[in-house]
């Protein structure tokens, strides 16, 4: 079985704005705010229906914020 046939993650517009809107709520100016922020909108995409990605895929994502932001950002 593949992610998107998993019906744990199965489009869910009410969770993608309710993930999405928090998002917007805790984006502030401090960089932690930003990453956490950043993390949920990545999370809402497993249920937006435009979306196509995984699990794993989100992890990579997220792993690579923490890393770009530990070097002190993309302008290095």
């Amino acid at each position: 079985m593949t992610d998107a046939d998993d019906p744990e993650f199965e489009p869910d517009p009410e969770r993608v704005a309710a993930l999405r809107e928090t998002a917007d709520e805790i984006r502030g100016d401090s960089s932690e705010r930003k990453q956490l922020a950043n993390i949920l909108y990545r999370t809402s995409d497993l249920y937006d229906a435009e979306e196509d990605t995984s699990p794993e895929e989100i992890v990579r994502n997220v792993k690579f914020i923490l890393e770009v932001t530990e070097r002190g950002g993309l302008e290095r």
